[in-house]
């Protein structure tokens, strides 16, 4: 056992019994490279992910490689979701190295944490012209050892360059409707018209470009935007990368029509997808997009929760060192468990074929079925009997790690579905989310923690913890309009700016001044598989500019919103998160403030909207019971006078309301007329 076994991270773990002497990311780490003249061997990744199997059974866990690791290098490894900021630094000295990245992130580096060699998986020895792993570990000895300046000059380069970086980050510029225009064309050019998506293979999801193109249209009409979006949620369900017998979606697709996934399922990738199903079911009213969203939230309740309400990280792509293994059959197991009859029926519908269509076996898939949106009794009954088959078949690994940011777009997407289905169970299940990350991940000083496993919580809190959990309360709030939700987004919203915030600049640091810093700090803006804390953030502080009416989030608001612009100038459709926050500010926004004397009101208002959507709508409930707290986070509402029965509602836009009034449907005709 080497130093990993204490850790309580999954991945390291994983690598607990490799021969290789390996650390945690600690002091004690460099302090050794030092004392004994060694660069550092620096493996960054994660524990469902493929690659990094392969690397780790090819080399790690291969004596020859230990053996010059261990005589030559100061080990270390990391897990990547325990620690963004490492990876965010060292992925970008990666990118900048080699124009690409990925895990495993393979770095060598100073003991002062510079890098010098940067690269993703390495076979143990080289094969097909591409270098080994026991090659570069040879080479780079020799160079410390004949040439170290060479190596040190070249991780003084990368420092100073990751720095500069950051010096880009004063550009700001005026938030504006043109962005949001070349955005949608931008995404109009690389859209696959055929399978749907975005770009040739692999295809992504990434919910939050659908999210924004589903305002744009909700603001500028342009029906393009609503197909691309409704099509490619379509066609991802079609394919294999939805797993249609659990539900739940696998990471992205390694080709163009959805069809073959890179098997791993995540925490994030369902919860963004479900709030981007949610939003296309909002939108069109489509009763299709409700079925995959409650499908996907019925596969986290069930097979990603801890009973404690936190959510777990994920479930691995591999079993029993397979990649797929759990999820794929061949024809004559179907027709083992279904018999002759309901197999025949079942593989017809799912396109089940002798030969198959991954490695001689076959991926369920409604590609070729024109009936896909049904909700056949029969073929749910069968999936339930194959699902209970598959379940006993073989293991698949679960990262039960409990991540704050990840789980905050988990509590977010819940009660989105649970306020604008009207289903307490999902509600209930974000809300006890959101107490388990309050009282486990978070201190009586607001501070956050990064990660929390077997009862103990580690890693101080980074920008996108505190972004992503006021997102989500931002998302409880409007789902239940309790102005406790509200109090805790401003809270965190507050903290998030002292730990974050840039004294001299706009923008918000990726990790804490106040914390551990490494050899660069940057402001991330990129909005990838996860949108960047930089985005959340400000469409955080947007909405609070508008519930609160108050001068100082506004100026708040449009600082961050300035920083964005600034940032992405060249290329709009990279930053679709921010672009919803952009969008928010410069078209016309709605304040609806509801006074009532009614019990459960939240509810039937929920309800309406849900059926008449309305873009950049911000909504607050007065009632003799919370009029003085909600005058105290937001107080222009002091002038609504709660009335003794009924309900009054005032609805403003942009500074301008209209005449009260006192039923929804004459509301909504108002609306109309703005």
């Amino acid at each position: 056992m080497n130093k990993l076994s204490t850790e309580k991270s999954p991945y390291l773990l994983q690598h607990a019994t490799n021969p290789v002497n390996w650390f945690p990311w600690e002091a004690d780490a460099f302090e050794q490279a030092k004392d004994e003249d060694k660069p550092i061997f620096l493996s960054i990744g994660y524990s469902t992910c493929h690659w990094c199997h392969v690397m780790a059974h090819e080399s790690f866990e291969d004596e020859d490689v230990a053996a010059i690791l261990n005589q030559n290098y100061i080990c270390i490894k990391v897990d990547r979701e325990e620690r963004p900021d490492i990876d965010a630094v060292y992925m970008a000295a990666c990118q900048m190295f080699t124009g690409s990245g990925g895990w495993p992130l393979t770095v060598i580096m100073t003991p002062e944490q510079k890098p010098f060699w940067t690269g993703t998986y390495l076979p143990k020895t080289a094969v097909y012209g591409k270098m080994g792993l026991m090659e570069l570990l040879t080479t780079v000895k020799q160079l410390w050892e004949t040439n170290r300046n060479t190596l040190i000059s070249q991780g003084e380069q990368a420092a100073v360059l990751l720095k500069k970086q950051q010096e880009t980050y004063s550009k700001t510029d005026e938030p504006n409707k043109t962005l949001l225009v070349k955005a949608a064309e931008q995404f109009k050019s690389i859209y696959d018209p055929q399978w749907g998506g975005f770009g040739a293979a692999p295809k992504f999801p990434t919910p939050h470009n659908l999210l924004f193109l589903l305002q744009y249209f909700m603001l500028e009409k342009d029906t393009a935007a609503l197909q691309m979006v409704t099509h490619t949620l379509t066609q991802m369900f079609r394919g294999g990368m939805f797993d249609h017998l659990a539900g739940g979606f696998s990471r992205y697709s390694t080709d163009e029509k959805w069809l073959v996934p890179h098997f791993e399922k995540m925490l994030y990738d369902n919860a963004l997808l479900t709030f981007a199903y949610m939003e296309a079911y909002h939108v069109t009213n489509d009763v299709f997009y409700r079925m995959v969203a409650e499908h996907t939230l019925d596969y986290v309740m069930r097979e990603l929760r801890d009973e404690n309400g936190g959510f777990y990280c994920g479930q691995d792509a591999d079993s029993e060192g397979v990649e797929g293994r759990y999820y794929v059959f061949t024809k004559k197991e179907i027709y083992d468990v279904l018999g002759e009859t309901d197999g025949t029926v079942f593989c017809q519908w799912f396109g089940i074929t002798e030969q198959g269509n991954f490695e001689g076996k076959n991926i369920l898939n409604l590609l070729d079925n024109s009936r896909y949106a049904e909700r056949a009794f029969h073929i749910e009954k069968l999936s339930h009997k194959l699902y209970n088959y598959r379940l006993n078949r073989t293991r698949l690994h679960k990262d039960d790690k409990v991540l704050t940011s990840w789980n905050a777009l988990m509590i977010a997407a819940l009660a989105k579905a649970g306020g604008m289905l009207g289903k307490s169970v999902y509600l209930e299940a974000a809300k006890k989310a959101q107490h388990f990350i309050q009282q486990s991940l978070t201190d009586e000083n607001g501070e956050m923690k990064i990660r929390w496993r077997e009862g103990e919580s580690a890693h101080a809190g980074q920008l996108d913890d505190y972004a992503f959990y006021a997102f989500a309360l931002l998302e409880l709030y409007k789902s239940t309009y309790e102005i406790k939700y509200l109090q805790q987004v401003i809270k965190t919203s507050e903290r998030m700016l002292e730990c974050f915030g840039d004294q001299g600049q706009d923008g918000l640091f990726l990790y804490s001044k106040m914390g551990e810093q490494l050899i660069s700090c940057p402001k991330e803006t990129y909005d990838g598989a996860l949108p960047s804390g930089n985005s959340v953030a400000a469409l955080v502080f947007e909405s609070l500019s508008k519930l609160t009416g108050e001068i100082e989030w506004q100026q708040i608001s449009y600082r961050q919103l300035c920083f964005l612009t600034g940032a992405i100038q060249d290329y709009p459709a990279g930053y679709s998160m921010a672009l919803l926050a952009v969008s928010q500010a410069v078209y016309s926004s709605f304040e609806l403030i509801c006074t009532t004397a009614e019990k459960n009101f939240s509810e039937e208002l929920n309800a309406y909207l849900a059926k008449k959507p309305v873009p950049n709508l911000n909504v607050l409930i007065k009632t003799k019971e919370n009029e003085a707290e909600l005058e105290k986070v937001a107080p222009f509402t002091a002038g609504y006078p709660v009335p003794e029965s009924g309900t009054m509602y005032y609805l403003c836009q942009n500074g301008a309301c209209s005449v009260p009034a006192d039923n929804l449907d004459t509301l909504f005709t108002a609306l109309r007329t703005f």
